[in-house]
């Protein structure tokens, strides 16, 4: 069986160290008693196990046999289920997701984790050396493990930012090329992904907070508030990376079109400066018999005065406007 963990603890200390899941409801667990087990990808027969030994509804265990549901909260009876969904990133741009389901009942509390990398394994030994938390039940567990979840987001949101910063910095100097815009919509791709999948953590975290739910001590509220802010944050820093790797592109085009827009300018000057050679050329290269000055004996050095005169005062009027 996929079962990462199944332990009974008792006022803060494990009383149980590994618990048998035959199916069988256990027996009555003394006052400050709870299990807390463990699973990972488990089957549908695994879980038909646990279903039959916790009364778990069987709508929530569909649920949570589907890795693709978005994060959520439910109430069957005495039994809170909960969705929530993981997320990190492989390689540089692409964002994995899983899903951890739980459910906390009675004197009980299961999490079924799917597609996750980041186990669960320390975060108990954790939970467990802190004794005086761990009396306090399976909400405290509960306000630990999505709290676990939500920091995991935040490691992604570190390295996209760099990844956003670098193209941000290069894309002042020069255009992004192709491979790079291609790479800026990919990545806003999977922002508007990862709001679409992480998003609705932050209504289920709210109802957590506001909501008057089965297991749920009202004192401990306080806990899964701190869990909404942080998934708050997180959203806010998705929005803001998304916002930054459109500016990016709309800042790289005006600034291309001011590069260019300055050659522009440039060349328009050489051309009205090159225009007036060109035309006195033009003039004195016709093929009349009778043209002015022709004959005469300063004609030449009079032309390049023209020509050299009228071409500095251009030179000097574009240079002043910063044509040139």
């Amino acid at each position: 069986m996929t079962v990462i963990s199944a332990r009974r603890y008792c006022n803060g200390t494990i009383a149980e160290q590994s618990l048998v899941l035959n199916g069988l409801p256990p027996s009555a667990l003394p006052r400050g008693s709870f299990d807390w087990i463990g699973l990972c990808e488990p089957d549908a027969a695994e879980m038909v196990l646990v279903q039959r030994q916790y009364a778990l509804h069987p709508l929530a265990v569909e649920d949570a046999l589907n890795p693709r549901q978005l994060p959520k909260v439910e109430v069957y009876g005495q039994t809170l289920f909960i969705v929530a969904r993981t997320a990190e990133l492989l390689g540089e741009e692409e964002i994995a997701y899983g899903q951890t389901a739980l459910f906390v009942g009675p004197g009980y509390i299961v999490s079924v984790r799917f597609g996750s990398t980041r186990a669960h394994t320390n975060l108990r030994a954790q939970i467990e050396a802190q004794k005086d938390r761990l009396a306090e039940g399976q909400d405290y567990i509960l306000h630990a493990v999505l709290d676990f979840i939500v920091d995991g987001y935040l490691p992604l949101l570190d390295q996209l930012d760099e990844v956003a910063q670098q193209m941000e910095e290069s894309a002042i100097d020069v255009f992004p090329e192709q491979a790079v815009i291609r790479r800026i919509f990919r990545l806003r791709r999977q922002l508007r992904k990862f709001e679409r999948v992480v998003g609705p953590m932050e209504e289920m975290c709210e109802r957590l907070v506001v909501a008057d739910l089965p297991c749920i001590d009202p004192e401990a509220r306080i806990w899964f508030r701190d869990v909404l802010d942080h998934v708050r944050r997180a959203m806010a820093r998705m929005r803001s990376l998304k916002e930054t790797l459109a500016a990016i592109v709309e800042t790289a085009s005006l600034l291309e079109q001011h590069r260019q827009g300055e050659m522009t300018r440039s060349l328009a000057a050489w051309a009205a400066i090159l225009a007036v050679p060109t035309a006195i050329a033009g003039i004195y290269g016709m093929n009349f018999e009778y043209l002015p000055e022709l004959t005469w004996h300063y004609g030449y050095f009079a032309v390049w005065g023209v020509i050299v005169s009228i071409c500095g005062g251009l030179w000097l009027r574009f240079r002043s406007i910063g044509w040139l």
